[in-house]
Order: structure tokens, then sequence, then C-alpha cells
């Protein structure tokens, strides 16, 4: 059973790298054993010289980032990409999503879309697609979302599972908005669950958390990638103690994502400090869960600042009206939630905290809208560690702030010139605003 990743523009591209780094290293800290070979299994193959390469392909527009990627993993001797799992040009997307989307993508469709097709049959079984890119710049959203929905037509009955990162909200790129409302409305039709990871928040991880002085991108890479190890690497499902996972991304999906209205995944991931603090750091699995549940609720991205007064509205009900009356604030409302706990003595965690009815929506019992997954085998250097993937509430207020900043603009028609001479209408724009905003209602009702 395996994964194969579609690394997808800068971002794309060097987050994977650090995710196939941070998988290795795990596998290899482990005994070789069932976890290890299910966890190589997956994300590697071998070749005729017993090499170690990853189930990817990684595609841009300009080749520095992509020749970079490659260097690093071969450097690193215990893994590499294919020789020939690579595409790229000489010119990049400018960062206009309608470049990449209606250039790009179909000039170099054929070649992109048999490079995967190549990967797939390296497989014994595919359990799915992940599509690696950042909703922000022109190839990654733009070239991504096409390529995208070429592997819906050529695989229709596999999971696509689309991993986004999400741009600062202070700004990189003047349109940023605008592709990423283009990215998200086009991608809630094509893929099966998109799992965000906000730059924001991750650099908040890395000064607070991680106590990186001068964070640059490769250092919430690092992050980003060891929160999506944590939830990709092997587990037992449920009450076993015996049989690991064998299809991590259809087990997310049939756990979290229980109607097409709601596809928007986040991720809080408990603890992580730097490797410093780590060796003087003892952690007990009451403590971890009891953070992680109260992250939950406030909704706070990590653990250090966390609003102990917001509850959920059985133990406190006047929240019950700030939230109705206040779309984004109070307590966080779930549809599911799967928790996944590593390490020591993981079979004693008390987890009946995240089976709170109080939590989730009424549509479904607590029983059916919470997972567990368990290993004792623990993950990247730390002796226990907790993982919450949450399909609720938690991107609301990034995704109604997205939207409403690319209206104001449309609203203007600032820098629709450079969307339309590509072929993106001003009817494409409403089809997507108007897209979104029902994405936007139905997680408000929950």
């Amino acid at each position: 059973m395996s994964i194969v990743t579609v690394q997808l523009g800068q971002c794309g591209n060097q987050v994977g790298q650090e995710l196939f780094e941070v998988i290795s290293n795990d596998a290899d800290a482990t005994q070789r054993n069932v976890y290890s070979n299910y966890s190589l299994e997956q994300f590697f193959n071998e070749n005729a010289n017993g090499d170690r390469v990853a189930r990817a392909v990684l595609i841009d527009m300009e080749p520095k980032v992509i020749s970079q990627s490659v260097a690093k993993a071969a450097k690193s001797g215990k893994w590499r990409y294919g020789e020939h799992s690579h595409f790229c040009q000489k010119q990049g997307s400018g960062n206009n999503w309608a470049n990449g989307y209606c250039v790009h993508g179909p000039r170099h469709e054929e070649l992109v879309v048999d490079l995967v097709r190549k990967e797939v049959e390296r497989c014994d079984r595919l359990t799915g697609i992940m599509a690696m890119m950042s909703v922000a710049g022109g190839t990654g959203s733009g070239v991504g979302t096409y390529i995208t929905q070429c592997l819906r037509d050529a695989y229709p009955n596999s999971f696509i599972l689309n991993h986004l990162t999400w741009p600062y909200g202070t700004g990189e790129v003047i349109v940023q908005n605008y592709n990423s409302v283009l990215t998200l409305s086009h991608l809630y039709q094509l893929s099966d669950a998109i799992l965000v990871h906000e730059n924001d928040t991750v650099h908040k991880i890395c000064a607070r958390l991680m106590n990186i002085k001068n964070i640059s991108f490769g250092d919430i890479n690092k992050v980003i990638a060891h929160q999506l190890g944590s939830v990709l690497q092997p587990a037992l499902t449920g009450d076993s103690q015996g049989v690991y996972n064998k299809n991590p991304i259809g087990e997310l999906m049939s756990g979290l994502v229980c109607h097409p209205e709601y596809k928007l995944l986040s991720v809080c991931n408990i603890p992580q400090v730097s490797s410093s603090s780590l060796v003087y750091s003892v952690f007990t699995w009451p403590g971890l869960l009891k953070h992680l549940r109260q992250m939950l609720i406030a909704n706070a991205k990590m653990e250090e600042g966390i609003d102990w007064q917001v509850q959920a509205p059985c133990l406190k009900p006047r929240l019950v009206e700030k939230a109705k009356s206040h779309r984004g604030k109070g307590y966080n409302t779930s549809l599911a939630n799967l928790l996944i706990l590593r390490g020591k003595d993981v079979f004693s965690a008390e987890t009946g905290g995240f089976q709170d009815p109080s939590l989730y929506s009424h549509w479904l019992s607590a029983d059916e809208a919470f997972s567990l997954w368990k290993t004792p085998v623990s993950f990247n250097k730390y002796e226990k560690s907790a993982t919450l993937v949450s399909n609720s509430q938690a991107l609301l207020q990034p995704l109604d702030y997205m939207v409403g900043k690319a209206w104001n603009m449309f609203a203007s028609r600032a820098y629709i010139h450079q969307y339309t001479k590509y072929g993106i209408s001003e009817e494409d724009f409403l089809d997507s605003f108007t897209s979104l905003e029902q994405v936007i209602s139905s997680y408000s009702q929950l």
C-alpha cells in the first residue's frame, strides 16, 4: 500500500523534500520491524541496486528548487529522488494562477501525467495521491490545480489529498488572495480532502516553541514536515494492538470527511520544542491530552498561550450565544477528529475527553465523529507525542478573511486584467467567490 506524492512549485517541492527526510530518518530510528517496513513501503521503493527512492514526482516551471531538492536528497545518503521523476521549465508562472492553470498546465499536461503514471505503476497497490503546493503563487497553485484536475480524471477511484500551505496574512504576493480563492474553489470540487498549514501559525511555533531567532522558510518547512509525518507514519487503528494501518489516507478520509461540503482539515501536534530543550523535558499523557483538547476547543494552534476560559457549550453555556453572534469567536465546533498517539506507554493514555459530544456537531454521534490511532513507537525523537487532525471550524476565520480581502480587490477591479489576458473571466471569479461563500456558510453552521 503506497502513496505517490506530487510536489508542485517552490513550496511543494521544499516541504516534500523535508517530509521524505523526516520519514526516512524516523524509519531508520526504529529497529527493522513491521512499523519501519510499512513506513518505507508507503513512501519509498527500492531499485535494483537497493537504493531507497522516493515515490514522488517533482514539478516546477523553474529548475532551481527542483535541483536543490534532488541534491539535498542525494546528499543525505539514505534516500534519493528518481532520476527521471521530475519536470521543470525555464520560465515560471509569475505568481499568476491563470498563467499556471491556463497556459503551463495544459501545455505540459501529457508529460506530467505520464511521470505520475510511471510512479503509480511502481506501486504494488496505490492507496492515494498527495499533491503538495502553496495557494499563493502561480505554479504551485495554478499548475497544481490543473494537474489535480488531470489526476482526478486519470484516477477517478483513488483518494486525492491536497496539502496546501497558506500564505502569511500580511502578504507575500500582492495577488495572493486571488490565487488562493481560485485554488481553493477548484480543489474543493476535485480533491477528497484539503489539509492546510498556515505560515503565520508555523512561524509562531518556530519563534515561541522552537526558540529560533532568524526564522527561514527552511525552518517553517521542517515544522510542517514534522506534523505531516506524525499523521502519515504507520499506526494501530482503534483499540488494536497488533494490526498497523496499511491505508492511512483512506482511513483518514473515511474518518474525517463524511460530507462533500466539509473537506478542510487542520493539524495540531504537541509537544514541539527545540532539540536543546527536549533532553530536559518530561511529558505525560494526561498533560499532553489535556493541552491538546483545550487547543481544539479554543482553536489555539499551539500549546503556548491557550485560552483556558473557553469551554464547550455544555460546560459554559454563555459562550453559545457569543459563538452564534460572532463567527470565528468562542469555542471551536468539530465535525470529526482523528487523534494519533505515538510513544511510550501509549496504551495507558485516557482519550475519553475527545469523545465528549459537546465538541461535535449534532449530525454525528461522538463515537462516529472520533477516531483514534496509536503506536508504542516514538516519533522523530519525541518519547511521547500527540497529533490531532481536525475537520472543524479551525480554518473558518482565515478563509473568511482571505475571501473578504480578495473580494475587496475584485470590487475595485484591481489586477483583474492580469488574469483575463490568460483566459480567466470575471464570471470565473464570481463562481469561485460563490463556491467559497457556501463553504464558509456551511462551516459557520456547525
